[in-house]
């Protein structure tokens, strides 16, 4: 029997990932990463067990010391830059993903955030609490123009929801690919300077600076609102406090950030025209499911002597 370390916050013994690991004769054993660990205490979990099934906890070369036993590691989600692959790879741990599992979230998400930032709908909600009747405008969709960076399943999730709307969508992507009907797609500089909402779906690069800084947002509309529900390490936050306190962009609506839980101290806490979430992109009980179910069974495959649907180049 091979015990499987399993983080993920919301799996959890009795679950349907509990039995199917159960079932091929596995061992799980929980340990739910919220947030931070104390020091030493991940590479501790990692020795002994045969896998992992982990969310965005970070495993670095360092945790993986003394993880013998250790043949895969398999993210319940699509993001996999939090793991260092050179050291998985030169201890030929496997490490896998879980992709088109969550994405309709994501998308869903993104355009909730959209719509709640041209209506400003969290403002007024808490002025209404407060006691208060504001009649503030807010903006139709029907007309704007969407620019999504990035075209892999979220962005053209969310590219279907924005032409469903009535909006104008542009997308920015290495990959073009036009087999959906009405977008169009540009550099990324003409998407910056025409968008009324631009909503990251792109992976980051560990190698490069982020995506956008403070160039992007003074190519962006004074009125523009920059929605995140890809990767915190995408956006240079203080180039973003600097844009909102200016005026240089309108608004933002963030799900991930450069260091999660967001501090305390984060001056991004501290802004009206900005929403900010704790990485919920991809946790609806649906996702969830999925996602758990398809790590799940990457594991079992790879401690199986299969190769895993889903393995991460490296």
């Amino acid at each position: 029997m091979s015990r499987i370390l399993i983080t993920t916050d919301y799996l959890k013994p009795g679950d349907s990932v509990d039995q199917l690991l159960r079932e091929h004769g596995h061992e799980p054993v929980y340990a739910p990463f919220r947030g931070q660990r104390q020091e030493g205490e991940i590479q501790q979990l990692l020795s002994g067990v045969s896998a992992a099934i982990l969310a965005s906890e970070p495993v670095t070369a360092k945790n993986l010391e003394g993880a013998e036993d250790l043949k895969v590691i398999a993210r319940s989600g699509v993001g996999y830059d939090t793991i260092d692959l050179a050291a998985a790879r030169d201890k030929g741990i496997r490490v896998c993903y879980a992709p088109g599992t969550n994405h309709h979230s994501v998308a869903e998400l993104a355009l909730g955030m959209i719509i709640a930032s041209a209506r400003n709908l969290v403002s007024v909600h808490n002025s209404v609490k407060d006691g208060n009747w504001p009649r503030q405008a807010g903006h139709e969709l029907r007309g704007s123009t969407l620019g999504i960076i990035g075209f892999g399943p979220s962005g053209r999730a969310l590219a279907h929801l924005g032409l469903a709307l009535g909006m104008n969508v542009l997308v920015h992507t290495s990959h073009p690919n036009d087999d959906i009907s009405g977008v169009e797609f540009v550099e990324l500089e003409s998407l910056l300077n025409r968008s009324d909402y631009v909503s990251l779906h792109t992976r980051a690069n560990p190698q490069s600076p982020e995506l956008i800084g403070a160039h992007s947002f003074r190519s962006m509309k004074p009125t523009a609102v920059l929605i995140n529900t890809a990767r915190g390490s995408l956006v240079d936050e203080d180039a973003l406090v600097d844009a909102l306190e200016a005026g240089t962009i309108a608004a933002a609506a963030l799900d991930v950030f450069d260091s999660e839980p967001l501090p305390a101290r984060s001056k991004l806490r501290n802004f009206d025209n900005v929403i900010v979430t704790s990485h919920l992109g991809g946790q609806t009980a649906e996702a969830r499911e999925r996602a758990g179910l398809a790590a799940a069974q990457e594991v079992i495959d790879v401690l199986q002597g299969k190769e895993p649907s889903h393995p991460v180049d490296f």
